[in-house]
């Protein structure tokens, strides 16, 4: 099992060495910009929807298999374990975005801030599906990539307490994963201003 599983070593050594150096990534203190107070004093509303990027890789095995800075948070999942859960319930809930469903308005901006120790995408996709490393889409169920995932950019890995912006253009059902981890999903009903 263990030497199959070094399959995913070089892909995903690709994907922490991408989103270490992308490009549109803020730092994760980016603050959500509120809109202004209406005049009749009532509470401020957010024009960005905040999506937490999680993840709970243990630094010591992930890295012993993935490379140096695979994960890059204190403890956590160990490697075996992170496999275990995968084959058992082909997905593992500390590796998440939250939250799973929003409500946006055309205009607004998701900001998907990655608080994990390994690299994440946030893709809009036009349906779920796999994605870049075969070993986890088979282990999560979810064999057919999808389509968006094999398009990906250096700049669309989002590291380690960086932010991705994606701005909501169009009305509709819109469907959000991670490329590498193909269980985090959201899902979000756009509506017009």
């Amino acid at each position: 099992m263990k030497h199959r599983l070094l399959m995913l070593v070089p892909a995903l050594a690709l994907a922490a060495a991408c989103g270490q150096s992308a490009g549109t990534a803020e730092s994760a203190a980016t603050p959500i910009s509120p809109s202004a107070v209406p005049s009749s004093g009532a509470q401020a509303v957010r024009t960005d929807v905040r999506v937490t990027m999680m993840d709970a890789c243990d630094p010591e095995t992930f890295s012993a298999v993935l490379g140096p800075g695979g994960c890059v948070r204190s403890g956590g999942v160990t490697f075996d374990d992170f496999i275990a859960q995968l084959t058992k319930q082909g997905s593992i809930g500390a590796w998440r975005f939250a939250p799973g469903v929003a409500r946006v308005q055309v205009g607004q901006t998701f900001d998907a801030v990655n608080r994990g120790g390994e690299a994440h995408t946030f893709t809009e996709v036009a349906e779920f599906g796999g994605g870049i490393v075969p070993d986890l889409n088979r282990l999560s169920g979810v064999p057919n990539v999808a389509p968006e995932c094999t398009a990906l950019e250096p700049d669309d890995f989002v590291a380690p307490g960086a932010t991705y912006h994606e701005e909501v253009e169009h009305t509709g059902a819109l469907k959000f994963q991670c490329c590498i981890h193909p269980w985090m999903r959201l899902e979000a009903q756009a509506t017009s201003r």
